[in-house]
């Protein structure tokens, strides 16, 4: 395990919302700007973390193998993010991803940076990720397998 992160945490289902995938993070001096808080990009950085994480733990598929076995690519194609509070250098937060929509090539995210202490909403994220094929670099249909686990942790609206 890395050492700015702890375990995963996926939340029970309770009455009918969807499960969540979260993790804990350190906001490090490499996260940070010359103010010490952190510089906006960087929860991009940190977002993409957890979701090869919700790959590799949360679904079970494996982020490498999706990538670079099976060549099955991964792109944003559109991305919302509102930025409510600051987060500092030493702060602890926890990153959190939520399945809103699977369609038949694309998924849609929420994304949500939390402070472990103070419970504040520091910065959310819509993230649309669609399945590409790494040899067309066209879109394809999302693998069955891939769509089980998915499915497994939200609505198919």
């Amino acid at each position: 395990m890395a050492p700015d992160t702890q375990s995963i945490k996926v939340q029970p289902d309770m009455s009918q919302t969807p499960p969540v995938f979260s993790r804990d993070r350190l906001i490090r001096f490499s996260d940070c700007d010359p103010a010490g808080i952190v510089f906006y990009p960087q929860y991009f950085v940190m977002f993409n973390g957890l979701v090869e994480d919700w790959f590799n733990e949360g679904l079970g598929l494996g982020y490498q193998r999706t990538v670079i076995e099976r060549r099955i690519g991964l792109p944003t194609v559109r991305l919302e993010a509102d930025f409510k509070a600051v987060s500092a250098m030493g702060d602890w937060v926890t990153l959190s991803l939520e399945v809103e929509r699977l369609g038949g090539s694309s998924l849609t995210l929420q994304l949500r940076c939390v402070g472990r202490e103070d419970a504040s909403l520091r910065m959310t994220m819509r993230q649309v990720i669609v399945t590409t094929s790494l040899d067309t670099h066209r879109a394809m249909e999302i693998p069955a397998d891939m769509r089980a686990a998915i499915s497994r942790q939200g609505p198919q609206r």
